[in-house]
């Protein structure tokens, strides 16, 4: 085996984590389309399947490195969103709380010298880097949007919101 039992246990509750971000998500791109917003749901929708897309890197992982896959239940999503830039607020903080959860990763693949969990993971650092400089971004745009965001919708269709960030993967 190629994992710590630490590690595996880590990196299993991240799998977790990721697809109920992805669930989330899947919300917040509903929560967009319900209100015919079309860029902002399509980019909440491309969102959810990264975070997909992520949870299955970490179960391969586990399973290449002859561990064994335990995936924790998932927490439901909020339902409750006030408004988008609420929407926007808390999709920044959990990609903040993602890059923490990394980060602890990360030290713990350091601190055990697992030189190969530590490569895996420097994807995932780079990966939250783009995360949450996007959402950033995209918080910024909705708050000087206001009530009309209809500009943001302009905004993300004519700059390629968040597809040009995500072909570079």
């Amino acid at each position: 085996m190629l994992i710590s039992s630490e590690l595996e246990a880590g990196i299993n509750a991240q799998i977790g984590r990721e697809f109920g971000a992805s669930l989330q998500y899947y919300n917040l791109a509903a929560y967009f389309d319900t209100d015919d917003l079309p860029q902002l749901a399509a980019f909440f929708y491309r969102q959810a399947e990264e975070e997909k897309m992520h949870a299955v890197k970490f179960l391969h992982y586990i399973v290449d490195a002859r561990g064994t896959v335990r995936i924790p239940a998932v927490d439901g999503p909020v339902f409750e969103i006030p408004s988008a830039e609420a929407a926007v607020q808390m999709a920044l903080d959990w990609e903040v709380e993602v890059t923490n959860q990394i980060n602890a990763l990360m030290e713990l693949a350091e601190s055990q010298s697992d030189y190969i969990a530590t490569e895996f993971l420097g994807w995932f650092v780079t990966e939250q880097l783009e995360e949450v400089s996007t959402m950033s971004r995209l918080l910024k745009i909705v708050q000087r949007a206001g009530d009309n965001l209809l500009l943001v919708e302009d905004f993300m269709a004519r700059e390629s919101f968040g597809i040009a960030e995500q072909a570079a993967e």
